[in-house]
């Protein structure tokens, strides 16, 4: 259950931030960022079933979350957009590690989609997406459990 509600507070925190890649995004990339935050209110929205089918209480969202860095024009919210995907591969490679069966094969989709996405937006990949965020914090703390 951890690493479900530590999904479904980073895809809040990833809607937020879409939103405001979409108010700073240049034209040509709109669309994109449209389906991003599309795509994170989707599996934010499954998270909340799946934690309340669980028996469990949803994390809410905040009112608004700290942004990495300045995001003043559309260069910025290219950057942010791919800031925001590594961080949702982290979280999924911990959903991936903790859970078993279906649970496991959506948590890797989503990871495999957000590292997609990250690409798209850097130009560029990591050999192991999800991974890399995560290497500094797994040896200090035991794997999340769902």
């Amino acid at each position: 259950m951890k690493a479900l509600q530590a999904a479904l507070a980073a895809e809040h925190a990833a809607v937020y931030g879409y939103g405001v890649v979409g108010g700073r995004i240049r034209e040509g990339r709109r669309s994109e960022a449209r389906s991003a935050y599309d795509a994170h209110r989707a599996r934010r929205d499954a998270l909340v079933r799946e934690v309340r089918d669980l028996g469990g209480r949803p994390v809410a969202a905040a009112a608004a979350y700290a942004l990495p860095f300045p995001v003043p024009d559309s260069a910025a919210a290219v950057r942010l957009a791919a800031e925001l995907e590594d961080r949702m591969a982290g979280v999924y490679s911990d959903v991936v590690r903790a859970t078993g069966g279906e649970r496991r094969r959506t948590a890797a989709e989503a990871l495999r989609e957000a590292a997609v996405r990250a690409v798209r937006w850097r130009g560029e990949s990591v050999a192991f997406p999800g991974l890399a965020e995560r290497a500094a914090t797994a040896s200090a703390s035991p794997a999340p459990t769902a």
